[in-house]
């Protein structure tokens, strides 16, 4: 099927050589960074994990958001969102390979990633997040290019596929709860020293990826011919509220038991980022209050939720909020103050931007391969012809009834 992204318009080939352009500069960047060490960086011995390991964070939970279309689909047998399954599976794919890079390129030198393999240490919470960061991808290639195969030639899908769906699914949760152990295991950081932190990384993964992927999927449908069912949708955007619902509700629970117990070493972290820290980053953590309350007053409220023309504007300060308290605060934070009282100011230099926009375009390069290939079969197939109600397909039309 890898012919199919081997075709397509004057745009698509322009997009691509954009991208690849994107990677091309942010290598230079990394080529130094591997000659002249992590000291082109923001990192120091008091912060030392910066940008690169806030985007690995962020990401897993993109990787993770695959599993509510999956989980309807498979636990709940929700046929609507059937044929939008594989762009969550790819979706995951290309988020997978983002956070394994943002590793590599945090650990220096690219050879020391071997010495997980070589020297294996069961007893780090390292390791585990390798193990399931790498089967989360390899599960996701294998049942999303199989079950592509199969209906691109007419097939049911295996029956030996299912065990693998089934685990996909349960792994999803795992990779972002080991990611929070990375956390919350660190004595001394008392941002991270909560035992809710996983779920609310859970929380987080399933409103933003979700949105994320919506996001995506609204713009593949503006350049192809797939079409989502419009019912699918509307759930999707649900679960996104009441996810978004729940990880705020966990961060006012954060905020609640810092300053009720009036315990310094839980308050010092919060007070500096939204009053002592950097005026950027102060700016942009109420930036990431006000918009999550923009949020979900727009998706709680039906009439807004279901308006497509403002869905777009909903999901992007969404994303922008969550990526504000997930992809920057929760690092800086846990950082600032120091177990010796003191503060360390990090600030992401522009080299190290530069590595990170080359990361997400090598993911950008991957997400629009594999769609354009999911978007091929689906129109060779048929699944991609809109109905005039807008769902997808006769299958999983819910619309005739309320027309009768």
């Amino acid at each position: 099927m890898l012919e199919l992204a081997l075709k397509g318009s004057k745009r698509y080939y322009g997009w691509i050589a954009f991208l690849l352009v994107v990677i091309g500069i942010g290598s230079t960047a990394l080529i130094d960074q591997w000659m002249n060490g992590l000291k082109i960086t923001g990192m120091s011995r008091d912060v030392s994990w910066g940008f690169y390991i806030s985007q690995f964070t962020y990401l897993v939970g993109l990787a993770a958001s695959g599993v509510m279309i999956v989980l309807p689909n498979y636990f709940h047998s929700y046929k609507t969102n059937k044929h939008m399954v594989i762009f969550g599976e790819f979706m995951a794919i290309a988020a997978c390979i983002m956070c394994l890079l943002f590793i590599v390129v945090d650990i220096g030198q690219p050879t020391r990633m071997m010495n997980m393999i070589f020297h294996p240490t069961p007893n780090s919470i390292l390791f585990w997040d390798m193990i399931v960061l790498n089967g989360y991808l390899f599960l996701n290639l294998l049942v999303g290019w199989t079950c592509l195969q199969a209906d691109r030639q007419h097939l049911p899908h295996p029956k030996w596929l299912k065990p693998f769906i089934y685990t996909s699914i349960i792994w999803a949760f795992s990779i972002h709860t080991v990611t929070a152990f990375l956390y919350q295991g660190l004595p001394g950081r008392h941002y991270w020293l909560t035992a809710i932190l996983a779920a609310r990384f859970l929380a987080s993964a399933f409103c933003s990826g979700p949105a994320i992927l919506l996001l995506v999927m609204m713009l593949t449908e503006k350049f192809t011919t797939f079409k989502m069912a419009k019912n699918a949708v509307k759930t999707l955007v649900k679960i996104i509220a009441y996810a978004m619902c729940v990880n705020m509700f966990f961060f006012a629970l954060e905020i609640f038991t810092s300053f009720y117990s009036n315990i310094p070493g839980h308050m010092h972290p919060i007070v500096y980022l939204f009053s002592h820290a950097t005026p950027g980053l102060v700016t942009l953590m109420w930036v990431f209050i006000a918009f999550a309350a923009i949020a979900i007053t727009l998706l709680v409220t039906p009439r807004f939720r279901n308006n497509y023309k403002l869905l777009p504007w909903t999901l992007g300060i969404l994303i922008i909020a969550t990526w504000i308290d997930k992809g920057l605060g929760l690092l800086i934070g846990g950082f600032n103050p120091t177990p010796f009282e003191t503060v360390t100011t990090y600030w992401p230099t522009l080299k190290e931007l530069m590595v990170s926009m080359m990361v997400y375009a090598v993911g950008a390069l991957v997400v629009t391969v594999l769609f354009k290939i999911a978007t091929e079969v689906k129109e060779e197939v048929g699944h991609s012809q809109t109905l005039p109600c807008g769902c997808s397909s006769e299958d999983t039309c819910e619309c005739a009834p309320e027309a009768e």
